[in-house]
């Protein structure tokens, strides 16, 4: 038996096993690691900080998934690899060994403390309930002037400060909310249409939110008990750049055009864990789009067949919410907004969480 090692769970690697469900590759064992079984989906989190999904409709139960396609679940966070033993360790000490390894860990973020301030940093994404669920239980019932700033200017700071406002107002519709967003970058989506960038503005202050772009968060500007909603870029996890594995001066693995680690080729990595040259953005559709290259690759790896190529989309269609019933649409150049869009975004991704529940029975 060979052993293929899945490390993380991402969105690629729910295809992985989406596909190895429905055609299992005789002589592989697979295993599936991950610190919980339920990985949220990125394109639901803002619905369900608004408030307009449970929790349990926004995710993929990964151990439900795992037994579909006869892999293994285990329950654990990768803390060191030794690529040249080929085995990861686990916080728990345990040891895992493989021929092919899969990483989709995402990335991480590492908000400083700030004192008074109650903050919710929005990766990674598993952890992000625990916290929020906190969040609510507090600010409900809080007597001081409820205030929530988001970091970052990009499309979680964005979508996720009007989801946290709107969820805030429900619960206490006649308590005032001070809300703003800080970002660096001299305008808001760097990278995005410009006229999506103008319709966020509109419904951020449409929303009550002030936005100061160009400008450096102070701490000291936190008023006692204010939400702070971490979105700033995305950070490597540390234990990859700590191996053997190339990577890149963020500590991101560095892969080449068939998805592998340019240094251990046995070693594939995917999403936002990997570092492709020219840089690509640090969004989900990435690592969605190269799910279907995955499967086909680690199929390779094992002996089924030879490599494909990965070529990156030039541009990609991002819908973001604005929690009152709309979104904003981008694609390259183009955008637009209405409740059209909303409805759009909300088929697209409930049809992506139910191929994966369906394939997993639950």
């Amino acid at each position: 038996m060979r052993h293929l090692l899945l490390v993380g769970a991402g969105h690629a690697h729910a295809q992985v096993l989406l596909e190895w469900a429905r055609a299992p590759l005789a002589g592989v064992e697979v295993t599936v690691v991950s610190p919980g079984a339920f990985a949220p989906y990125s394109g639901m989190v803002p619905g369900w900080l608004a408030g307009v999904y449970r929790f349990d409709e926004i995710g993929i139960d990964f151990a439900a998934l795992a037994r579909a396609a006869g892999a293994r679940f285990v329950a654990g966070e990768v803390v060191a690899l030794d690529a040249a033993r080929r085995e990861v360790t686990l916080a728990d000490g345990a040891r895992l060994g493989y021929d092919v390894l899969s990483l989709n860990i995402g990335s991480t973020l590492q908000p400083p403390p700030i004192d008074g301030a109650i903050v919710l940093p929005l990766r990674p994404l598993a952890r992000l309930r625990e916290g929020y669920d906190a969040v609510l239980a507090e600010l409900a019932t809080a007597d001081w002037p409820l205030a929530v700033t988001a970091v970052g200017g990009g499309a979680a700071g964005v979508e996720s400060v009007l989801a946290v406002v709107a969820r805030l107002r429900a619960l206490r519709p006649h308590r005032p909310i001070k809300a703003r967003l800080v970002t660096r970058s001299t305008d808001l989506l760097p990278g995005m249409a410009p006229g999506a960038a103008r319709r966020v503005r509109a419904a951020l202050e449409h929303a009550g939110v002030r936005i100061k772009c160009g400008t450096a968060f102070d701490p000291a500007t936190v008023v006692p008990g204010e939400l702070v909603l971490w979105a700033t870029g995305a950070l490597a996890h540390a234990w990859p750049a700590a191996s053997a594995l190339a990577c890149d001066a963020a500590g991101f693995v560095r892969i080449d055009h068939h998805l592998r680690s340019v240094s251990h080729p046995e070693v594939h990595a995917v999403g936002d864990c990997a570092a492709w040259v020219p840089a690509l953005p640090k969004a989900g559709v990435y690592a969605v789009r190269m799910g279907p290259i995955l499967v086909h690759n680690l199929r390779a790896a094992l002996g089924a067949g030879g490599p494909r190529s990965y070529v990156p989309q030039r541009r990609h269609l991002a819908l973001l919410a604005t929690a009152d019933g709309r979104a904003v649409a981008a694609w390259g150049r183009w955008s637009a907004e209405g409740a059209w869009a909303w409805r759009w975004k909300d088929r697209i991704d409930r049809r992506f969480v139910r191929r994966f529940a369906h394939a997993a029975g639950t």
